[in-house]
C-alpha cells in the first residue's frame, strides 16, 4: 500500500524492518468506518473495533511510529476535537460521556506525549474530582441490572486511567492513585464480575493478551508496575508470579489475540512476540526501581 503521508524512508528508520507489513496493514484500515484516521463521519472515535482510531494509534505506537508522524499528529488533534472544557472527552456524538470514554481518551494521548498539555491536566483533576468512594472509577450505566456487584467501580476503566496517570506528576505522588490501586489489587482477590459492567478475573483474563486491549493479566500487571504501592503487595505479586509462569525461555507467549489482528506479525498467537516481551522487560525493570 502506498503511504504518501510518510516518507519511507523515515518511517523504515523508527520502524524495524519486521513490522513494516504490519504498520502498513493498520494503515489500510484507515477509512473502514467510513471517514478519515478509523473515524465515522460523525466522530465516532471508539467504533469499528479493532481498528478503531484509538485502537489503531496504540497499535502505531507499539510498532514504533513516532507520534510526530502526519498520521498520528492528525489523529491526536482529532482526538483533542472531542475534549470538553471540564476535561472530559465526548468520543461519541450523542448520548452520555462516561469515565470510561475520557480514560481511553486520555490514555493514548499520554501515550502519544501530551500528558503535560494543558488540557489533559484538566482531565487528570476531573479524574481526582470523580473518583468512587472504593478508590475507582464507575460509569452510571448499568447493562446488567443494579445487583449488588454493580456497587463496585468498573476495573478496567480504572486500569486506563492508571495507565493514563503513569505518565502524570501525579504518579506516586498522589494518595487518590494508590486508593485506585488498591481497589484493582483488591479485585485480585474477589475475582467475581464486578462493577455495572461486570468485569472479572477468569479464564479470559489469565490468558496473556497482546496488544493490550481487554482487561487481562497482562496489562493488568504492566500498569500496576509502575506504582510503588503495589510493588510490594502480596496481591501484585501473586499476579506478576502468574505471569510469569507463562513465559518461555523469558518471553512473552501471546495466548489470546483478537481474531481480525490474527495475521499481524508482533502479535501472533501460540508464539513469542519480541514487542509484548519488552513490555514484560519493563515490568521486571520497574520492580527493580526503588519507590
Amino acid at each position: 500500500m502506498a503511504m504518501k503521508f510518510l516518507y519511507k524512508e523515515d518511517l523504515e528508520m523508527a520502524i524495524e524492518k519486521q513490522y513494516l507489513s504490519d504498520v502498513a496493514a493498520i494503515l489500510s484500515h484507515r477509512h473502514d468506518n467510513g471517514a478519515d484516521l478509523w473515524a465515522t463521519p460523525d466522530n465516532k472515535l471508539l467504533k469499528g473495533s479493532p481498528f478503531s482510531t484509538f485502537d489503531s494509534v496504540l497499535y502505531l505506537l507499539e510498532l514504533g511510529m513516532s507520534p510526530q508522524e502526519p498520521v498520528l499528529k492528525a489523529a491526536a488533534d482529532l482526538i483533542f476535537s472531542a475534549w470538553q472544557e471540564d476535561g472530559r472527552f465526548r468520543i461519541y456524538p450523542t448520548g452520555g460521556i462516561y469515565p470510561c470514554q475520557t480514560a481511553i481518551a486520555a490514555n493514548v494521548l499520554c501515550h502519544m506525549g501530551y500528558a503535560e498539555d494543558e488540557r489533559l491536566q484538566k482531565t487528570f483533576q476531573h479524574f481526582l474530582d470523580i473518583q468512587y468512594k472504593d478508590g475507582g472509577w464507575r460509569c452510571n450505566k448499568f447493562s446488567f441490572g443494579h445487583g449488588e456487584e454493580t456497587e463496585y467501580s468498573n476495573p478496567q476503566p480504572t486500569l486506563n486511567a492508571l495507565d493514563a496517570f503513569r505518565f502524570s506528576q501525579y504518579l506516586n505522588n498522589e494518595p487518590a492513585l494508590d486508593r485506585a490501586v488498591e481497589f484493582l489489587l483488591e479485585h485480585w482477590v474477589i475475582r467475581k464480575p464486578i462493577g455495572p459492567c461486570h468485569y472479572r478475573i477468569g479464564t479470559l483474563f489469565m490468558q496473556v493478551e497482546y496488544p493490550f486491549r481487554n482487561y487481562n493479566l497482562f496489562q493488568y500487571v504492566y500498569v500496576l508496575s509502575f506504582y510503588g504501592y503495589a510493588k510490594n503487595d502480596r496481591r501484585f505479586l501473586e499476579a506478576f508470579e502468574t505471569l510469569k509462569s507463562k513465559t518461555v525461555e523469558g518471553k512473552i507467549v501471546v495466548e489470546r489475540v483478537v481474531p481480525k489482528l490474527a495475521k499481524l506479525s508482533f502479535c501472533r498467537k501460540g508464539f513469542p512476540s519480541e514487542l509484548a516481551t519488552r513490555r514484560y522487560s519493563e515490568i521486571l525493570e520497574n520492580l527493580n526501581k526503588g519507590h
